[in-house]
């Protein structure tokens, strides 16, 4: 296995000397202070802008061949498919009036990219840029449109952050290295998601062992948040996607999920974390980046040879709709190669040799649908209101 965990960013050395460093008793939160918001069953979230917004179920899946070729991305191929899927999704006869749909002037926008896996698959500078184009044209202000991640090292790594224009703000919600995750320096210590899950050698005894903090960013600067997902494989959720993007880009203390290869339960921390009232709220937009997609090895162990060049955006504001539709396109893709569906390979599972956790977990996605973050089936018994509506279009 990748000595670097999937998505937490936390190599074994640093690990183990985090540990090391680790008070024996460091319970630092005490009973009296505040709790985290209220539980998200007690929101009304029909037909309002969040999670799974005003069309759950939809997918508008744009393909367009001309955005990449021969690793080559062409941005005006790039505006014309994310204008075309917009206006699919929202029903809008102009660009301009789907951005509306979601955006006003005085809004302060978050736009999360996704650098992992970089430099094979991240978040494509030019989807970035043209969100940006549509931000405007809704009446936004350069000033109030925050680039984000969460580990600034790895926006900067990937380099994301020379692409960003004057006066477009970037940033990362950890600033500084924290191989412990635990640290809460740009974290919101008001707004937690609790788990009975603790990371493999860290004191069960300390409170922040079981917590993860939102990002101030999330809770406090922006009120709302454009997802910019990539179409990849992983390692121990089987895909990563919109609910992934949210719940590993969103908090801290994220390596708990899958501490180590047998103690893998992204099933559970995935829909748990999205679940979060705030999140559930300000995440107004899913555009998950198809341009180029990797079936195998993602996101930290994929090679070119893994990845592929899909040319497509999908567009949703329904995440779960949108993960059971990029889980069918990596699986699809896998089957084209020879290699198994990414829900049965793992050490325990097929491909046990080049697999790093026990068993894939992609069911997360089915997961999220039960706890009402979207819809999963295609087909359901209630009807076409609780089934998914996936629409292939081209640009």
């Amino acid at each position: 296995m990748n000595q670097r965990y999937p998505c937490g960013g936390l190599r074994r050395r640093d690990f183990l000397a985090a540990v090391a460093a680790l008070p024996a008793t460091a319970s630092i939160v005490s009973a009296s202070e505040p709790k985290a918001a209220a539980d998200p069953k007690t929101l009304d979230l029909a037909g309002k802008l969040g999670v799974p917004g005003p069309w759950p179920g939809r997918v508008v899946e744009v393909k367009n061949p001309a955005m990449i070729h021969d690793g080559v991305k062409n941005r005006e191929a790039v505006k014309a498919t994310l204008s075309r899927g917009l206006k699919e999704l929202t029903g809008a006869d102009e660009a301009v009036d789907a951005w509306r749909a979601f955006f006003e002037p005085g809004d302060v926008v978050g736009i999360k990219m996704n650098p992992v896996g970089n430099p094979l698959a991240n978040s494509s500078s030019e989807l970035m840029l043209e969100v940006i184009e549509g931000l405007k044209s809704a009446g936004v202000k350069l000033k109030d449109i925050i680039v984000f991640e969460r580990y600034r090292e790895e926006f900067v790594g990937a380099k994301m952050h020379e692409a960003v224009p004057d006066g477009v703000r970037w940033e990362g919600l950890t600033g500084d290295p924290d191989p412990t995750q635990l640290g809460i320096k740009g974290y919101d210590p008001d707004e937690y998601v609790t788990m009975d899950i603790v990371h493999h050698g860290f004191d069960p005894k300390d409170d922040r062992t079981r917590r993860s903090h939102l990002g101030l960013l999330v809770t406090r600067r922006v009120n709302k948040i454009v997802c910019l997902p990539v179409l990849k494989d992983h390692g121990s959720a089987g895909v990563t996607g919109a609910l992934k993007n949210m719940s590993h880009g969103f908090v801290n203390n994220v390596a708990r999920s899958h501490s180590t290869p047998d103690t893998n339960v992204c099933n559970q921390f995935i829909p748990q974390v999205v679940s979060h009232p705030i999140i559930r709220k300000k995440c107004v937009l899913q555009i998950l980046d198809g341009i180029k997609g990797v079936y195998q090895g993602g996101p930290f162990g994929a090679k070119p040879e893994w990845t592929w060049e899909y040319n497509a955006l999908l567009v949703a504001t329904d995440p779960v709709a949108l993960d059971h539709v990029e889980w069918r396109i990596v699986d699809a893709k896998r089957k084209e190669m020879g290699l198994a569906p990414v829900g049965s390979v793992g050490r325990l599972g097929a491909d046990s040799d080049r697999e790093g956790f026990d068993i894939r977990q992609p069911q997360h996605i089915a997961l999220a649908g039960n706890l009402g973050l979207g819809i999963f089936d295609f087909k359901s018994p209630l009807g076409r209101k609780h089934s998914i509506d996936h629409r292939i279009i081209t640009a």
